[in-house]
């Protein structure tokens, strides 16, 4: 709609004309299940929501506007004055205008329940019929349930009160109880519209407290609550939860000198989530796929502790002091990013978070800093859509990785005090990259203006390379680093980095010397190694301080090549995991010899996260970096891998079910699939292997992809498990099946259609795009490019992003695709920037991919 994509300049225009002093929101959703005032249809579609807004002008006389994207509005009223909606609401804004000094604007509205995961969420339990409500908004979509003025920078209290349906429980960001039918919550603290939040239904609702004395004989007492669906209770173990709770609250606390402001800490399970978690204060809502249904390994308990933390850490940063707007979107998720591992490993049983941070977010870094769409940590954020995209491996996982590094160069005590500086000095208020420059450099004596328009303000990676010279004894004359950027990135950083030399010792590969050091510039010598005995293997980044590319020299490969898993120190084996994986990414390493890495060493891999993002990336090389010719003999030899490494494995462990797991995602010969039916119907066991509904789901999909399981079988297998988690696998698993009609069902439910919810298209495009089937989707690309603009101008951004991300024509690894990439490119210049980032995106995967074919290809020969 005209006027939904709110621009930088308007906001910084409005910012300066207008000041927030409160808002109240009356919400009556007794419509969501048909009850009071409202839709009278079979599924209600609308709400009431009321909203009182007193705000100050600086300049009496001058118009604005309120955002508002709603259906209709029923009244407007400004200073006591009725406006005629049908003149002031064209959809998305209310104008404003002829303002006085101080201001009351009342709007009444019928907003929109949401499917799309944006605005307030409507689900409905497919197992019991229950109905479950809960709000998303960030970045903007506040503005689906109130009105209100959508930008960071005007915060303000807020007060809600929710009407909900008989036996329903309501909960927002302060404290509620039910009064005369209505639940009333206290006021909020000074707060950003995107974080504001309500949950109702018929929840499953546990609790517990918190308390912490301090120093000056204060204590301070926080209610705790979790809650998921009702169909999910069984399987909730929100004891873990909890614990994990305290301990942040507890290390949160130690760290940041200032107590946690906002009341209780509510945490929500909900359905239909579209990202990890939101940091609503008060009121965190999280995804209801961090409750297991069946049994994970310790890397998923690992992985929600490690959410639990990171909202939690925005309680500070971001919450407490915001960001003026979205270009310094990183001082609320690169810090939450960064103090969700730190608090993980120093506060819980994960202490071994380092190595995931390593190993799996900071590959999620890699990739998005090598795209065409590469931004600085602080980036250039013009407006709405460019802020959505901008939740991405660059603001999240490089930014922490950065703030790694700043720890490293600035001093650990230095930097937690800068924080307890910022909180104090900004409570409340926003700020900019500036604001947090200035008491770093206060606490650290360090220039941090240099090294935030390094690390801060430009863009790409560095490649970091050791160049060892040896004297004629055979140890080490010169140690140097060889330091490189990409063209399109040319700038040289300064790294503080530890160079760790291994040779073997007792059959493992162990570091006999260590040297912590500044890199800077394309060469720098290491003076400290010199003299030393000749290293079997150099790490540029050991320890993983900085942020870089860590490449090899030719002994060093050599000997991971034979020995990788002689390393004993789990951290630096991951570090040469992520070192080549980054080579074959780069068309440097054969896709063929990566595989071959990981069927040899994989089997001894001790960290189970590392395990499972071996199995994700040999997944990748087999799929998108082998030769074509190459795929079929990869895939097998991958599955028989996986088999033999499952048949290994201890009994009943978490590697057992990493690798069934793995299995299942690379069976396609038919003495596999047989053994996944059997494993299914019982007539063949593995020795500790429970295979439990999840699993049997895992089970199911390749045997559908391969045309094992049909319609009927998957349909018996959903009567089985009737419920949310179940209807989602059947579909995906639907989808999957190897029929033309299948899969242009699947096109017209997704991309002609808008009837699904965020979850089912995410499940119906997740089956369709089979590796295993790309003849079948060859008549997709040129629909695709015919098809995306109309997407993305028809549907919520969200379910765009999942269209033009999720059905790129990938599989079909050809210089035509790119071609038609490119020509759509071209045609389009106009096209919006968001869905041309999109584009541009899938286009250089698939041109790296096409490298990377090229090179795997050439071993051959």
């Amino acid at each position: 709609m005209p006027g939904e994509n709110l621009s930088r300049d308007e906001a910084q225009e409005r910012a300066a004309l207008l000041s927030v002093d409160g808002y109240e929101v009356s919400l009556d959703l007794r419509s969501a299940v048909g009850e009071g005032p409202g839709d009278t249809d079979a599924e209600p579609r609308t709400f009431r929501s009321v909203t009182t807004i007193r705000f100050r002008c600086a300049e009496p006389g001058a118009g604005s506007f309120a955002d508002l994207i709603a259906p209709s509005v029923t009244a407007v009223s400004l200073n006591g004055k009725d406006l005629d909606p049908s003149e002031v609401f064209d959809g998305t804004r209310i104008q404003l205008e002829d303002l006085a000094a101080e201001n009351e604007l009342v709007v009444d509205a019928r907003c929109a329940y949401s499917r799309t995961g944006e605005g307030l969420h409507r689900f409905v339990d497919p197992e019991d019929g229950e109905v479950y409500l809960y709000t998303q908004y960030e970045p903007a979509d506040s503005r689906r349930v109130f009105a209100n003025f959508e930008q960071p920078d005007l915060k303000a209290p807020f007060r809600f009160e929710v009407r909900a349906p008989e036996g329903w429980t309501a909960w927002s960001n302060g404290a509620g109880e039910l009064q005369d039918g209505v639940w009333r919550f206290a006021e909020t603290k000074p707060i950003s519209t995107y974080i504001t939040a309500v949950v109702a239904g018929p929840y499953h609702y546990v609790t517990d407290s918190y308390s912490r004395a301090f120093d000056d004989g204060t204590t301070l007492e926080i209610p705790l609550g979790a809650m998921c669906r009702k169909g999910l209770a069984k399987h909730f173990d929100a004891d873990d939860v909890f614990l994990v709770t305290k301990q942040g609250l507890d290390f949160f606390h130690d760290h940041f000198d200032y107590p946690y402001p906002f009341g209780k800490y509510d945490q929500a399970f909900v359905p239909e989530y579209n990202l990890g978690a939101m940091e609503n204060p008060g009121m965190v809502t999280f995804r209801e796929e961090f409750i297991f249904r069946g049994k994970v390994t310790q890397a998923s308990y690992e992985r929600r502790a490690n959410v639990i933390l990171h909202e939690m850490a925005h309680m500070w940063f971001g919450d407490l002091v915001t960001m003026v707007w979205w270009d310094d979107l990183w001082l609320k998720e690169s810090f939450a990013d960064f103090m969700g591992s730190f608090s993980l490993v120093e506060a819980t049983r994960f202490t071994d978070g380092w190595i995931t941070f390593a190993n799996n977010r900071k590959a999620w870094a890699y990739r998005a800093d090598q795209l065409p769409s590469t931004h600085p940590v602080t980036a250039d954020i013009r407006d709405l859509e460019d802020a959505k995209l901008n939740f991405d491996g660059i603001t999240y996982a490089k930014g922490a990785a950065v703030l790694k590094q700043l720890v490293a160069y600035a001093g650990r005590d230095a930097f937690l005090e800068g924080a307890r500086r910022y909180f104090k000095r900004n409570a409340y208020g926003n700020t900019r990259l500036g604001d947090l420059l200035s008491v770093l450099e206060e606490t650290s004596g360090r220039d941090m203006t240099t090294w935030a328009r390094s690390w801060l303000q430009t863009a790409g990676v560095n490649s970091l390379t050791p160049q060892v010279r040896l004297d004629e004894d055979g140890r080490i004359a010169e140690l140097s680093v060889l330091q490189e950027a990409a063209e399109s990135h040319p700038e040289l950083r300064p790294h503080r980095v530890a160079v760790g030399l291994y040779r073997s010792e007792g059959g493992a590969l162990v570091r006999y010397a260590r040297a912590e050091t500044d890199v800077h510039g394309p060469r720098t010598v290491i003076g400290e190694l010199a003299g030393a005995g000749a290293p079997e293997l150099v790490l540029v980044n050991d320890d993983d301080l900085t942020y870089c590319k860590m490449r090899l020299d030719d002994v060093s490969l050599a000997t991971l090549k034979d020995r990788l898993s002689d390393i004993t120190d789990p951290l630096a084996r991951a570090l040469c995991w992520s070192a080549l994986w980054n080579l074959t990414r780069d068309a440097l390493l054969p896709a063929r010899d990566f595989i071959d890495l990981v069927l040899r060493f994989a089997g001894r891999e001790s960290d189970i996260g590392v395990l499972q993002m071996l199995h994700a990336w040999a997944n990748s090389a087999q799929t998108h970096y082998a030769a074509p010719e190459w795929r079929a003999t990869g895939g097998r030899l991958l599955a028989e891998g996986a088999l033999r490494e499952l048949r290994r494995a201890e009994p009943g462990s978490q590697h057992q079910l990493t690798w069934a797991r793995f299995f299942a995602a690379t069976a396609s010969q038919e003495a596999e699939l047989r053994l996944l039916r059997e494993l299914l119907d019982g007539t063949a066991t593995i020795e500790g292997l429970e295979v439990d509904q999840e699993l049997r789901w895992a089970f199911l999909e390749p045997l559908a992809a391969h045309g094992a399981a049909d319609g009927s079988v998957l349909a018996a297998e959903l009567a089985r498990d009737d419920t949310a988690s179940g209807k989602r696998h059947q579909i995906r698993c639907l989808a999957a099946r190897p029929s033309a009609e299948v899969k242009a069902q699947a096109w017209a439910r997704v991309v002609e259609s808008d009837t699904l919810s965020n979850a089912l298209v995410e499940a119906t495009i997740a089956g369709m795009v089979q590796p295993s089937q790309r003849e079948l989707l060859a008549p997709y690309t040129e629909r695709y490019f015919a098809a995306i603009e109309r997407v993305w101008a028809e549907r919520s951004i969200q379910i765009g992003m999942d269209v033009v991300r999720g059905l790129f024509p990938s599989l079909r690894d050809s210089q035509e695709t790119l071609d038609a990439a490119d020509a759509w490119l071209t045609a389009h210049e106009s096209a919006p920037p968001a869905l041309r980032r999109l584009v541009l995106e899938a286009r250089d995967d698939l041109a790296r991919a096409l490298r990377a074919q090229a090179r795997d290809a050439r071993t051959a020969g």
